[in-house]
């Protein structure tokens, strides 16, 4: 049975970004976790990153959509 929680260094790999950055989306709210053990170690559920993951290609999209409407002048539909 593959694992439901994953530390921050495996949320960094998976996304190809620093620890640092992870904690940060963690301490952001970006993404959630929880903290466990007496050291206080952060875990990510799997469900939880694919849902930022998910919410991330959203945002992509409506960037990038917002990003084509500014550059076509008004009107004007630009070709797919």
């Amino acid at each position: 049975m593959p694992p439901r929680f994953i530390p921050l260094s495996d949320v960094a790999e998976s996304l190809s970004i620093s620890a640092s950055q992870a904690y940060a989306l963690v301490r952001s709210g970006e993404l959630r976790a929880i903290k466990v053990g007496g050291r206080g170690q952060w875990r990510v559920e799997i469900s939880e990153l694919e849902d930022y993951i998910q919410r991330s290609y959203a945002e992509t999209r409506t960037l990038l959509e917002q990003e084509r409407a500014a550059e076509s002048p008004a009107g004007e539909r630009t070709s797919r």
